[in-house]
């Protein structure tokens, strides 16, 4: 699971969109590709933002990603888009679309958005940076995976007592046989002793 690109986008719905902010991790492709993969997803984002319609929320599979796009439309006209690997679950992906989304609006001015390369939105890296483990940053899913991990050890523990289980059905087992066997000593115990009775 792994975040390639987070985007907030200007997305008006006649016009082409504009990136607004950008963080990347690029760090699984070799230095020579970086360029063209940065590209391809600062087109992938425009691209996608462009055909959301404002209001609604896609995933879109495009080869080996992802991308998870949330077009808020409204007064602001942002749009959010996260690409990432297939394997990244759906639910923290719009989670986190949304908190940029509402991170962005507080601290960006609508009045800046007309020049891109004046707006500064430095926590765009850090929720990259932070939901690069969905499990980490996303509150259901950590408490599914306390859940699964109290699972399996709740299996563990079953299965031992079972085990014990049954070492104690095998030492009732026994017990009932010598018990059995017992009865019989002390039978003929008795018997012997019987005939042999001094007065």
């Amino acid at each position: 699971m792994k975040i390639f690109s987070i985007s907030v986008v200007l997305a008006p719905p006649s016009n082409s969109c504009v990136v607004l902010s950008t963080a990347s991790d690029l760090s699984s492709f070799s230095f020579y590709q970086r360029g063209s993969v940065g590209e391809f997803m600062t087109f992938l984002s425009k691209t996608v933002a462009e055909r959301t319609p404002q209001g609604q929320r896609q995933s879109v599979q495009e080869n080996n990603y992802t991308a998870h796009v949330y077009n808020r439309g409204g007064a602001e006209q942002l749009a959010a888009v996260l690409i990432a690997d297939q394997e990244y679950p759906v639910r923290p992906a719009f989670s986190l679309l949304t908190k940029i989304l509402d991170d962005f609006t507080v601290k960006v001015p609508q009045s800046s958005f007309d020049n891109p390369a004046s707006i500064s939105f430095p926590e765009i890296t850090t929720y990259l940076q932070k939901y690069q483990d969905p499990r980490q940053a996303d509150t259901i899913m950590r408490v599914q995976q306390e859940l699964d991990e109290t699972k399996i050890v709740l299996h563990k523990t079953i299965e031992s007592v079972l085990q014990r289980g049954e070492k104690l059905d095998n030492l009732v087992e026994r017990s009932n046989a010598l018990s059995v066997q017992s009865k019989m000593f002390y039978k003929t115990a008795k018997k012997q002793n019987s005939c042999c009775i001094i007065m």
